[in-house]
């Protein structure tokens, strides 16, 4: 189990919540629907005015908040989406996170129409190749997801193309909308909590 060798491994401070924001690396994705995860988290950082750090050995781009509980880590995987679960044993072993649940995992969703989130602590993968990557790493699909609607493709055949390339005009105006939504819902997360933050995102 890669979270127990993550425990039996533990070194670093502890850490409230580690929020690990999804993307593809690269100038050729930014501002990408694939990437809203990633831009959410990015976003959180910049509001709260702290600085992403490169961690090699995590494979991830890591900033300190202060949140409810404590100190709680954002982070955005350095890999490329497909791969994203190579950075979360170093990233849980860093945060000395003991629970899944307190591991949340930003992404889009392309099951969610454009414009609505949906904040849960388990659930499937939905063909994402991110949280399938970040499932089998870990062994279990516990973990808590932010999920920000980008709707789906015209077909199925566009489905690559759709997630990966830039909207454009009033489709990137809302789609950027939606990543300051879900930043607005990961900021009430660390300041008054799971349950709070879940109930304001899913009513």
């Amino acid at each position: 189990m890669a979270l127990r060798r993550a425990r039996e491994e533990r070194r670093g401070s502890s850490s409230s919540w580690l929020i690990v924001g999804l993307a593809n690396p690269g100038a050729e994705y930014e501002g990408s629907r694939h990437n809203v995860g990633g831009d959410a988290v990015r976003l959180v950082g910049e509001r709260r005015q702290v600085k992403f750090s490169l961690e090699k050995r995590q494979r991830a781009l890591t900033a300190s908040v202060s949140s409810k509980d404590g100190v709680s880590t954002l982070a955005v995987p350095t890999t490329f989406m497909n791969e994203a679960g190579a950075a979360l044993p170093g990233l849980i072993r860093r945060c000395s996170i003991e629970d899944l649940a307190r591991v949340l995992i930003v992404h889009d969703e392309l099951d969610l129409e454009p414009g609505r989130l949906q904040l849960r602590l388990g659930g499937g993968l939905a063909g994402h190749n991110g949280l399938r990557s970040i499932a089998q790493t870990l062994a279990s699909q516990e973990f808590a997801r932010l999920r920000i609607g980008i709707g789906k493709p015209p077909t199925k055949e566009q489905g690559a193309d759709y997630v990966l390339r830039r909207p454009t005009g009033a489709r990137r105006a809302a789609l950027r909308l939606n990543v300051e939504a879900a930043a607005d819902a990961l900021e009430v997360l660390l300041d008054e909590g799971f349950e709070e933050a879940q109930r304001r995102v899913n009513s």
